[in-house]
């Protein structure tokens, strides 16, 4: 069931955050401001997307806050983000999770990696990533930073299929979903996802 945003804090400011810049192999080769990065034709830079359960196995999905800059009000993954110039990918991904859901990971691992390259029609912008994927528990109730997320839900794989249908999600969602599900499997079992 969705879930509204009922904690605020404060968010980062756009332009002062820079993302670091990486090769087709994942090596660090620069940084660029976070706009920048993600104008036509983008800039290859790290990133992480979050893939939360809870104990019954089902997935935790937020809905981006209508002020966001880039993909408002779409559906996507738990949390997804980048992490700073020479800011460990797990350690940024713990980070923007308990920033924008206001919850920690019971627990997080590592899930691959994948390299895309989305135009968003919307913006304009254009999401050039190579991104660490991660897989966990969460056993609190989300708290979201209405900044951020708009709001949340649950969901299991039928319900997640039936969204997809009738909503809209980020561009990105069914690539990091497709390369993060066999580390879900692995976590939550096969027959569940």
């Amino acid at each position: 069931m969705p879930t509204s945003p009922s904690d605020s804090s404060p968010t980062e400011a756009t332009a002062d955050i820079m993302l670091e810049l990486v090769d087709e192999e994942g090596t660090t080769i620069g940084t660029a401001e976070k706009l920048s990065a993600h104008q036509a034709p983008g800039q290859l830079h790290r990133a992480f997307s979050v893939f939360l359960f809870d104990a019954d196995g089902r997935m935790l999905l937020q809905r981006r806050a209508l002020g966001k800059y880039h993909s408002p009000g779409v559906w996507s993954n738990t949390c997804c983000g980048h992490p700073y110039p020479g800011e460990p990918p797990f350690v940024a991904a713990a980070r923007r999770t308990g920033e924008e859901l206001g919850i920690g990971p019971s627990l997080l691992q590592e899930a691959g990696t994948v390299r895309y390259n989305h135009p968003d029609p919307a913006s304009g912008l254009v999401e050039q990533e190579y991104n660490h994927l991660f897989v966990g528990l969460v056993s609190q109730a989300p708290r979201p930073d209405a900044e951020e997320v708009g709001e949340t839900a649950f969901v299991t794989a039928e319900e997640l299929a039936a969204l997809r249908k009738n909503a809209t999600f980020s561009a990105w969602f069914p690539t990091v979903l497709d390369a993060a599900l066999p580390g879900i499997r692995k976590l939550v079992g096969a027959s569940n996802w």
